[in-house]
């Protein structure tokens, strides 16, 4: 959880706070990118199969465009209670607390941290889809096509469970600076391996598959269905509003950091989007209405074998950093929390030195260990009993997306800039905020029933 800060009126152009800022709007540019495309990307072209030639590019264009209204508003939001001269805010949380209060800001935190356990449990799901992946792709390129390459994915969900507990022992492995670069280049890769298979199957194909109404369902009621799901799972693919702040504070100033931060949004959602409408759009293409819900291990590719166990391999890598990435604040606020609320208690508060042949000292504490353990534990559950791919992330994407793409961000602008209740832009933005909210409960209903369709089949 940030830590609050006085309101104080600074002078933009200084660091007010000592802290050196040397961001730019080319980091900028890469840290949003970097935030942006990761899993989100596989279920692209499933997506866009459900929706269609015209629906599915509109539904990215639109989710894209609504991405950069919620980052302008909210780089407004950086310093308070002046965008320019205000003081800093140092997190999502922060700006929250200072702009909106106190109930808005345990709202929002209940939001962050719900939003944050439930991508731990799809990184879960996903990173033993990719393990099965690798396993059937040899299993295909040693038996041919045809073989029955049958198997469950519960024991690599049990693996990477083991590994997580060992990696969530390790105090800041989140804040090492190599896991960053690692994860970056490991997203670019598969993306980029994801579109170029998929270019290369439609022109082996000799033909652009698919439909404008996208794939055909036994009734109206699973197409619908299935459309929702899928704007739940573009839902998941692009907002970045909760890391936003956090890289708004690296950048220097003068020009204003909301000027640059403005900019940086923009040119980042015009690559992400060309990016993801080439994924989506060429998978669509490639497959048609056959098209799997993850690209590169739903197998539609099977060749050549090597490159798509590869694809495979870095979407392991940045998943086993990214878990680490999305469940270590919630670690940090539990243990935290209890430290405050039980100064005098042993099994939160002591830590003891360990000593191991051939490694350095490292100090444990019993709580941290049983209750990270409790939490890999739980997450690795949640999947075994819901391993469904597409049907998690549109969830995710659904419950997330309104709140803290939406409603903070339009409700804290309206303090910053002081616009009063039943002004035009108070009017146009509360319609807007509605409108999105309409939008993510559709997707919430029927992500929820794909889950439950699919945990009874």
């Amino acid at each position: 959880m940030a830590v609050e800060h006085a309101l104080e009126i600074s002078d933009a152009s200084s660091n007010d706070d000592g802290k050196i800022r040397t961001g730019s709007i080319w980091t900028c540019i890469a840290h949003i990118i970097t935030g942006v495309i990761g899993a989100g990307v596989l279920s692209l072209a499933w997506s866009t199969a459900q929706l269609g030639w015209i629906g599915g590019p509109f539904a990215m264009l639109c989710f894209a465009l609504v991405t950069y209204i919620s980052a302008f508003m909210l780089s407004e939001c950086y310093r308070s209670p002046h965008p320019e001269k205000g003081a800093r805010n140092y997190s999502y949380m922060d700006a929250v607390r200072k702009t909106l209060g106190n109930k808005h800001t345990w709202f929002c935190g209940f939001l962050q941290y719900l939003s944050l356990f439930g991508v731990s449990t799809a990184y879960v799901i996903t990173t033993a889809t990719c393990m099965r992946a690798i396993q059937r792709s040899n299993c295909y390129h040693k038996e041919g096509h045809g073989a029955p390459c049958s198997g469950g994915e519960n024991f690599f969900m049990l693996m990477f469970g083991l590994v997580q507990i060992f990696f969530s022992q390790i105090p800041d492995f989140h804040n090492m600076r190599w896991l960053s670069v690692v994860a970056a280049m490991m997203s670019f890769t598969y993306s980029f391996i994801g579109f170029g298979l998929g270019l290369a199957k439609v022109i082996g194909n000799g033909t652009i598959k698919g439909g404008i109404g996208g794939v055909h369902t036994a009734s109206t009621a699973q197409k619908v269905w299935k459309v929702s799901q899928a704007i739940g799972d573009v839902a998941f693919a692009y907002p970045y509003s909760v890391i936003l702040i956090e890289i708004q504070d690296t950048v220097k100033s003068p020009p204003p950091e909301n000027q640059t931060i403005k900019k940086a949004s923009m040119a980042s959602i015009i690559i992400t989007t060309f990016f993801y409408l080439c994924c989506g759009c060429f998978g669509y293409a490639a497959f048609g209405d056959d098209t799997p819900g993850n690209l590169l291990t739903g197998f539609g590719f099977y060749e050549p074998y090597w490159l798509i166990d590869f694809a495979n391999i870095c979407i392991i890598i940045h998943l086993i950093g990214g878990y680490q990435v999305y469940s270590q604040p919630i670690f940090a606020f539990v243990e935290r929390w209890l430290s405050i609320k039980l100064p005098l208690t042993s099994l939160v508060n002591d830590f003891y030195n360990i000593h191991l042949p051939f490694l350095p000292s490292f100090k444990i504490n019993l709580f941290r260990i049983f209750f990270r353990t409790l939490y890999v534990a739980s997450t690795t559950g949640l999947a075994l009993g819901f391993p469904y791919f597409n049907q998690v992330l549109a969830l995710l994407g659904a419950i997330s997306f309104w709140p803290l793409a939406i409603y903070f961000p339009v409700e804290m602008y309206f303090v910053q800039r002081k616009i009063a209740p039943w002004t035009s832009k108070w009017v146009v933005l509360q319609v807007f905020s509605v409108g999105c909210l309409l939008v993510s409960i559709f997707a919430l209903v029927g992500s929820m029933e794909g889950l439950f369709f699919q945990r009874r089949s």
